[in-house]
Formats: structure tokens, sequence, C-alpha cells
């Protein structure tokens, strides 16, 4: 999945992505940049990610850098 980041706290590493194909927001949960090249994200940056688990439960994982064109 693709997307852009929403917010995002580096303290807390609590954030939003909302997602391109639907435009939902995504949760970015503490550890959803762990084993990523990713220390920080900006608001607006564009990213790759994996989704995991389902309705509430359901946060990024694996973020990797996006693209504008898909």
């Amino acid at each position: 999945m693709q997307g852009f980041v929403k917010a995002y706290d580096p303290e807390t590493g609590i954030g939003l992505i909302i997602r391109d194909d639907d435009d939902t927001e995504v949760l970015l949960v503490p550890g959803s940049l762990e084993g990523s090249l990713f220390r920080f994200l900006r608001q607006g940056q564009r990213v790759r990610f994996d989704l995991v688990g389902e309705g509430d439960d359901a946060h990024a994982v694996n973020l990797r850098f996006g693209s504008d064109g898909y």
C-alpha cells in the first residue's frame, strides 16, 4: 500500500498515514518504524507500507520510501 504521512510524533512513535487507494487513515504505532530505513517521518512524506491487523487494530509496518508514480 502507499500513502502519505498525515502526522507523526517521534517521541511517542504514534502517527497517521492516509492511504492513497481509499483516503482512510492508518495508524502508526510505537515500533512501526522498526526494521525500516526511517528514524523519523515528516508530514506529507510519501511512504509504502504493509497493513497488519483488522478494523480498529490495523496498523502500518514495514515502511519504505513511496513514490509519486505508482
